[in-house]
């Protein structure tokens, strides 16, 4: 229940104590914002029987029909409707409501996190609102100016390349250096600016020199391969060639492998 109301409730949405770092103007942003929330938008449900006027009447969520005296939830912010308990949840990330705290929006019900986020981004670094005037977009996220920085050296990445790790940024320096896979042809790293290839789990370098067939050198990419023991063949007279002198329990598979450019999480 506690981790759920913290997920649910930051209380860095609503109290200056939880955000040090802010500025004066910042803070007196965030005060307003989490008045105007709690004049306007806060409530707590309320579970009781269904009563005998509102027999019959649909959840507000499901559509199911709630009969006198089947469980409910009320939210007086909505007026006279009903929700099955199991249906008394965020529009957004569906979770029950801990103690039935909700805030509505448009008839909707929404965990404080996700009401929130309806009208400030969210810092991906520090989880907190982004009060400035200016932040960072990335992949889809907001980050303070800041908190946008290599998640291993901490270097300020505004306006500097970047490859995405764990879903957090990562300088190129520290990519190359601790995270980039080594080649199974020529051992070198493959790096964020390289095309790679991957089949089974290992990695090559997309290139004819490195990602082809083991014995011929023909080039893979986009073609069949047959793949024993991390060694690439372009078909089984090649594998079998190679092979001649293993022993017949060797692990054998077909198929075509996957070679593209570089993704932000490659």
């Amino acid at each position: 229940r506690a981790r759920a109301l913290l997920q649910q409730l930051p209380p860095q949405d609503c109290d200056e104590r939880y955000c040090p770092e802010l500025a004066e103007e910042e803070r007196r942003q965030l005060r307003a914002f989490s008045a105007r929330r709690r004049r306007e938008a806060l409530g707590q449900g309320l579970a009781c029987p269904v009563p005998g006027p509102c027999h019959g009447c649909p959840c507000r969520k499901c559509g199911r029909r709630l009969n006198k005296g089947d469980p409910g939830v009320s939210a007086s912010r909505l007026g006279d409707q009903f929700w099955h308990p199991s249906c008394f949840s965020c529009h957004f990330c569906h979770q029950p409501l801990v103690d039935l705290i909700y805030f509505q929006q448009d008839g909707r019900i929404y965990c404080g996190r996700h009401h929130a986020e309806l009208f400030r981004p969210r810092c991906a670094s520090c989880d907190q609102l982004i009060f400035m005037e200016e932040c960072i977009e990335a992949e889809g996220r907001r980050w303070h100016l800041e908190h946008f920085c290599c998640l291993e050296c901490d270097a300020p990445l505004r306006g500097q390349r970047y490859v995405m790790r764990s879903g957090r940024p990562c300088c190129h320096a520290c990519f190359e250096s601790l995270f980039a896979e080594p080649c199974q042809a020529c051992g070198d790293p493959i790096g964020a600016d390289s095309e790679g290839a991957t089949h089974q789990g290992l990695h090559w370098h997309a290139r004819a020199a490195c990602f082809c067939c083991s014995l011929c050198r023909k080039p893979l990419r986009g073609q069949p391969l047959t793949c024993r023991r991390g060694r690439l063949f372009c078909s089984d007279t090649c594998s079998l060639r190679q092979g001649s002198s293993s022993s017949s329990s060797a692990s054998d598979s077909s198929d075509s492998a996957f070679a593209s450019a570089p993704s932000p999480d490659s």
